[in-house]
């Protein structure tokens, strides 16, 4: 597999990465700060802000540009931004489980068309902290609901 391909697959990991970083900063920002579920979102956007560090920095080292914006994934951002205002807290941790379900796919899918190194960031490192985050707001929706 060429460099070029591995970077074009890391940028659209980090594309989605850094539209997950929007959405829960916008969540947290429309959830009362009393919300039992503030520290699980905090946690989880901790977790995204760290992959994207992860991302930039092998996007980096592969000689490549990183992305830096969400581009066509900041939407799905604007749809959970405007969820928490009108519907409140259910609509936004839907809105943000389902956003886990789709970055666990994109990183499961596209595992096979990496080389060995940007597979093993991807195995080891991206794909078990998505898991862990999928599996967070899959437990909070089922709380909240």
């Amino acid at each position: 597999m060429g460099t070029a391909q591995n970077v074009d697959h890391l940028n659209s990991f980090l594309r989605g990465e850094i539209s997950a970083v929007e959405t829960y900063q916008m969540a947290l920002d429309k959830i009362d700060a009393v919300s039992p579920a503030r520290s699980e979102l905090q946690s989880c956007l901790a977790s995204h802000q760290q992959r994207v560090t992860l991302l930039r920095e092998a996007i980096i080292q592969l000689g490549g540009e990183p992305a830096t914006s969400s581009g066509v994934w900041g939407a799905f951002a604007k749809t959970v931004e405007g969820g928490a205002k009108l519907l409140g807290e259910k609509v936004a941790i839907a809105a943000l489980e389902e956003g886990e379900d789709h970055g666990l796919r994109d990183y499961r899918d596209d595992l096979s068309a990496l080389d060995s190194s940007a597979r093993r960031l991807v195995e080891t490192q991206l794909l078990p902290q998505q898991v862990a985050t999928h599996r967070t707001m899959s437990q909070l929706k089922k709380q909240i609901h």
